[in-house]
């Protein structure tokens, strides 16, 4: 009987779909019983940041913001010093992609006033962190370092209608006691009852803020610089998404025994702070 020829490209072939069958089995029950997190399974990596680029730090303030923070600006009369000092000074940075800044330093016959604004894009370079997280880890060390005091709960007043109950009626001795304390009182200077000019109100103590950005908080703090009057510096710092942007406000005053206006500087720091939130939303 005549046999039937060998033919090894053939048989090479079949060899190889039998192979490949067998591996695409194989592969499709290993896939099928992995378990998520185990390794070998893909993890989704986490969302950029909202924001890839800064703005231009000694360009995003205007002018009139500029006037009312440095009053001493229309005191230049000098046509290119003026000019100069509206441009500011660009802070140091190695990676204008990541961390930019401009200071303003302008003299008055008042006083000498600084200002400094801050840009920083957080990149996390953790695959499962996102860069708002990696921002909001960061915010908070840097609100943790300000030292915030904790927010003061005075309790509610009593009202000044309510009868006094017959338990509670003052005695002859406490009465007397209460009239003589009355009497004093009349009789001490107003300045007694006056609150120091370095005291503020609970309103503005350094405290954290509801209304800007993600979040933020303003600092305030009193030093005095000895040979001329107070120097008050105002931060306000504030995160929206990956970004961190943080405004320092000084003011010195020239004549000893000075203090610069807390809420006026907190005022005008805090509505800087707004502009560039809304910069940055727009």
């Amino acid at each position: 009987m005549q046999r039937k020829a060998y033919v090894p490209g053939v048989a090479a072939l079949l060899a190889a779909l039998l192979a490949g069958c067998t591996s695409g089995s194989g592969d499709t029950g290993a896939s099928d019983n992995a378990n998520p997190g185990e390794p070998g399974t893909a993890t989704a990596a986490a969302e950029p940041g909202r924001y890839r680029t800064l703005p231009e730090p000694c360009g995003v303030v205007g002018d009139d913001t500029l006037d009312s923070l440095l009053p001493g600006l229309q005191e230049v009369t000098d046509e290119q010093q003026r000019e100069q000092a509206y441009e500011g000074e660009a802070t140091l940075t190695y990676d204008t992609d990541r961390k930019v800044g401009c200071r303003w330093k302008v003299e008055s016959a008042t006083a000498t006033d600084h200002l400094l604004v801050d840009f920083e894009r957080v990149v996390s370079y953790d695959s499962t962190v996102s860069d708002a997280t990696q921002a909001e880890q960061l915010f908070a060390a840097k609100q943790l370092a300000a030292d915030l005091p904790e927010p003061s709960s005075a309790p509610p007043p009593s009202p000044s209608n309510s009868s006094p109950s017959p338990s509670s009626t003052p005695s002859p001795s406490s009465t007397a006691a209460t009239a003589a304390t009355a009497a004093a009182s009349a009789t001490s200077s107003p300045s007694d009852s006056s609150p120091s000019p370095s005291s503020s109100p609970t309103d503005l103590q350094p405290r954290t803020l509801d209304d800007l950005g993600d979040e933020a908080f303003v600092d305030d703090a009193l030093s005095d610089s000895g040979s001329t009057g107070e120097q008050r510096k105002v931060t306000v710092a504030f995160r929206t998404s990956n970004v961190i942007v943080t405004i320092e406000y000084e003011e010195q005053p020239t004549t000893v025994g000075t203090v610069p206006d807390s809420e006026e500087m907190q005022d005008k720091a805090r509505n800087l702070a707004s502009q560039l939130a809304d910069s940055l939303s727009g």
